[in-house]
């Protein structure tokens, strides 16, 4: 970790991307809700970029910069990550045409219903929604 006042690494405490992967994982432990997260949240994701596109493809490329930049905060690598998978997300798009809405909003709807069954197989709440 780096001090803000000195600009130095602390020695033995851990990075903010660190603490988030170990408070995620708390709650993701179980391998079917694991499973189910590792389809569910990349639909998420693509179908926000999609929400965003039917508006207006510019406002998917500003969410994508976002997106980058916040990951930027926490990682140079996850940041590089997030920016070749949006590029990928990107392709589909361009072929939904006037369709793009509707399908989003059934992509996130059925995202978000697989999340929830995850859930209940874990036992647990997800993380967002703990404090």
């Amino acid at each position: 970790m780096i001090d803000e006042a000195s600009g130095n690494a602390t020695p033995g405490a851990q990075r903010r991307v660190d603490a988030l992967f170990d408070r995620y994982g708390e709650s993701h432990r179980h391998p079917t809700n694991r499973a189910i997260h590792g389809v569910c949240v990349p639909l998420i994701a693509w179908s926000l970029l999609a929400l965003a596109w039917s508006w207006s493809p510019a406002a998917a490329y500003v969410l994508i910069g976002v997106a980058v930049a916040f990951h930027l905060m926490l990682s140079f690598p996850i940041a590089m990550g997030v920016l070749a998978v949006a590029a990928v997300m990107v392709y589909p798009l361009t072929l939904l045409g006037g369709s793009t809405l509707r399908v989003a909003v059934a992509v996130v709807v059925s995202a978000w219903i697989g999340l929830i069954v995850g859930h209940r197989i874990e036992g647990r709440e997800p993380t967002f929604l703990c404090g």
